[in-house]
């Protein structure tokens, strides 16, 4: 089992950063691509960002390419993601998620993760 907990959330004015935090313990975090997620109110989960194991490799949405920036530290079993340039359109709940299948690449599928955390709220006023 993995468990993971998020922190850091908060709320922000528009063109302000943040930056999350994702604590996991349990199952062996540093062998498996991590990624985030958020969820607005009234949509669906999108995929925000993902990291492969190691770190080498990333993949961002669209949405957030050049402004957010996702990391991971194996030793702390922690994942980050730094928040730049915020919008109101960011305001979500942000996920942190494990996907126990995966390695080296990275899925934007929020299915294919298996072990999610509860979630934190940030919200970006304009």
């Amino acid at each position: 089992q993995v468990q993971l907990v998020e922190s850091g959330g908060g709320l922000v004015q528009a063109g302000g950063s943040l930056g999350l935090s994702c604590a996991a313990s349990g199952r062996t975090f540093s062998r498996y691509t991590m990624g985030w997620f958020r969820q607005a109110p009234g949509k669906e989960r999108e995929f925000v960002a993902g990291i492969n194991w190691i770190g080498s490799t990333t993949y961002y949405a669209e949405s957030v390419k050049g402004r957010f920036t996702i990391s991971r530290d194996n030793a702390k079993s922690t994942l980050y993601l730094q928040m730049n340039s915020l919008k109101s359109e960011d305001t979500a709940v942000y996920h942190c998620a494990l996907d126990s299948t995966r390695t080296q690449t990275i899925s934007v599928a929020a299915n294919n993760y298996n072990y999610w955390g509860q979630g934190t709220q940030v919200t970006v006023s304009s």
